[in-house]
C-alpha cells in the first residue's frame, strides 16, 4: 500500500460521496463532501458486551492545519498511550508549548524603580515611610497588575479601603504616590495614561490639621516645668525637659543629642551645632554642608549641661535609654512625663516651640511699639530663624543660618531668663528618688 504524499494531500477534492486516503497503521485522511479534509485514526479500546473490543474513531485535526508529518506523529503519540492502557484523546497528541511568558511591566516593578529614584532626594526616613505605605497599602491590590491594564476604578478601591479605615489624610498622600509612579511610567515609555490623577475628587476633603496642644502663657509654661520636675522621675528626664523648654528644639533633635555637638561651654558664646543631618527637611537640606543649626546656649542651659555631665558625660548620647545606652530616649518619654503632671491634651514636648515664639513674638512686638516704630518687629524673622522654620527661599535660608547670632544669643538669654527666674538650679534633682516607695503613704492622688 502506498502511503501518503503532499502531493495527494494538496489533489484530494470534495466528491459526490465522502471518502479517505489512506496512510497506513489506522491513519488517513477523510474528504468529505463539503471539502473537509480530517485526519482520522481507527483504534480498538475497550470491549462490548459480548466481550469484543470496540471499535473506535479518533479525529486527530485538520489539514493543512496538521501536515503529514504532524498527523503520523500524532498517531504514533496515540498508540503509544493505547500501549500503556490509556484511550487517547486529541488534546493528548501534541506536544503544547508553554504561553509566551508576558513581559508587560508590572505596577509594583515599575513602583519600585520610581522610588528608588525618588530616594536619592529624600532623607531616609521619608524613603522608609513612603515603601512601607506602598507595601502596605498599594501593593497587595495592584502590585502585580499590568500597569497600563489598571483603570481608575481599581485604584479608587484602594484608596477608599484607606478612607474607611480612617486615615483620609493617608488616601490622599497615597493617591498622589500612585499617581506619581503613572507618570513615572507615562514619561519611560511603559503607559499611556494616569487614571489616579483626577481621584482626588472622589475622595473626602483632608479635614484641617489640629495644632498641638501647647500652652502659651509664660506663667503657664513656668507652672509646667514646676510640676513636672515635682514629679519623681530619673534626673536626666527633668533636665531634659528644661533644656527642651530653653532651647525650643525639635523633640527629636534633643532626644537624639550628643555630646560633640556643644562648642566653648566654657567660654563667652556656648552653642550647640545641631548637624543638618539630624534636622527636618528633605535631603538637599540634610547634605548641605552648611545646613547645620546654631543653638546659642544661655548660661541657664550651661548649668543643665554641668549637671547632667557627671551622669551621662561618658557617652555619646546625652539622653540614652535608660535601657540601651546607645540608643537615644523614647520620643514618649517626655510626653508621659507630661501627661504625668497633669497637661494631658493641654501640652506636648512640641508646645514649648509654640510658647517660645508666642510669648517672644509679643515680647517683641511690645518693645517696638514702645520704642515708636509700627509694622512687624524685625526680631519676628531672628526667632524663625531660632525655631529653624526653613524658608521658601533655598539661597536666603543658607544666608541666614548664622546670621543675627548676637541678638539670637539675647533673644535666647532674655527667654531663659523670665522663664527660669526664681527657679531652683538643675543640680537639685540630682540624687532625688525616681519612684515613689513600694511601702508607706505611697503617691498621693491627684
Amino acid at each position: 500500500m502506498s502511503r501518503l504524499t503532499d502531493a495527494k494531500l494538496r489533489a484530494a477534492k470534495a466528491a459526490e460521496k465522502p471518502y479517505k486516503l489512506t496512510d497506513g497503521e489506522q491513519l488517513y485522511l477523510h474528504v468529505s463532501t463539503a471539502g473537509g479534509r480530517k485526519w482520522r485514526m481507527n483504534y480498538q479500546f475497550g470491549r462490548n458486551g459480548r466481550d469484543k473490543p470496540v471499535q473506535k474513531t479518533l479525529t486527530i485535526g485538520s489539514y493543512p492545519a496538521i501536515s503529514l508529518k504532524d498527523a503520523r506523529a500524532a498517531r504514533d503519540a496515540a498508540k503509544a498511550l493505547l500501549a500503556k492502557g490509556m484511550e487517547p484523546k486529541p488534546g493528548d497528541l501534541f506536544d503544547r508549548a508553554a504561553p509566551a511568558a508576558d513581559t508587560r511591566p508590572t505596577f509594583e516593578a515599575i513602583g519600585r524603580a520610581w522610588h528608588k529614584l525618588q530616594a536619592k532626594h529624600w532623607s531616609q526616613v521619608h524613603t522608609k515611610d513612603v515603601l512601607e505605605n506602598l507595601e502596605k497599602k498599594v501593593f497587595p491590590t495592584l502590585g502585580r497588575a499590568r500597569i497600563e491594564e489598571i483603570e481608575a476604578p481599581e485604584v479608587l478601591a484602594v484608596l477608599q479601603s484607606i478612607v474607611d479605615g480612617g486615615a483620609v489624610e493617608t488616601a490622599h498622600r497615597t493617591r498622589q504616590r500612585i499617581s506619581a509612579i503613572f507618570v513615572y511610567a507615562i514619561a519611560t515609555g511603559q503607559a499611556a495614561r494616569d487614571p489616579a490623577a483626577s481621584l482626588a475628587i472622589a475622595l473626602p476633603k483632608i479635614p484641617k490639621a489640629k495644632p498641638q496642644p501647647a500652652v502659651t502663657s509664660l506663667a503657664g509654661v513656668r507652672q509646667i516645668l514646676i510640676d513636672c520636675e515635682a514629679e519623681r522621675c530619673r534626673a536626666p528626664t527633668k533636665l531634659a525637659i528644661r533644656l527642651l523648654a530653653l532651647t525650643a528644639v525639635r523633640p527629636n533633635e534633643l532626644h537624639s543629642a550628643r555630646w560633640q555637638e556643644f562648642e566653648d561651654l566654657d567660654g563667652d558664646e556656648p552653642l550647640w551645632r545641631i548637624p543638618a543631618h539630624r534636622m527636618k527637611g528633605d535631603r538637599d537640606r540634610k547634605q548641605d554642608v552648611d545646613g547645620d543649626h546654631l543653638v546659642p546656649l544661655a548660661p541657664q542651659a550651661v548649668d543643665i549641661l554641668r549637671a547632667l555631665h557627671p551622669l551621662t558625660g561618658d557617652l555619646e548620647l546625652m539622653f540614652p535609654s535608660d535601657r540601651h545606652v546607645h540608643r537615644p530616649m523614647s520620643e514618649n518619654t517626655l510626653r508621659a512625663l507630661l501627661i504625668r503632671a497633669g497637661y494631658y491634651q493641654r501640652h506636648v514636648p512640641h508646645g514649648f516651640r509654640s510658647a517660645f515664639s508666642t510669648i517672644m513674638n509679643e515680647r517683641a512686638e511690645r518693645e517696638w511699639r514702645d520704642m515708636g516704630h509700627t509694622g512687624i518687629a524685625p526680631d519676628r524673622a531672628i526667632i524663625d530663624l531660632m525655631l529653624s522654620h526653613v524658608p521658601k527661599d533655598k539661597v536666603e535660608g543658607a544666608y541666614n543660618r548664622a546670621a543675627y547670632m548676637a541678638r539670637r544669643r539675647e533673644i535666647a538669654c532674655a527667654w531663659a531668663s523670665i522663664l527660669l527666674t526664681d527657679m531652683w538650679p538643675p543640680q537639685i534633682h540630682i540624687g532625688q528618688p525616681i519612684r515613689w516607695a513600694a511601702t508607706g503613704p505611697g503617691k498621693p492622688r491627684g
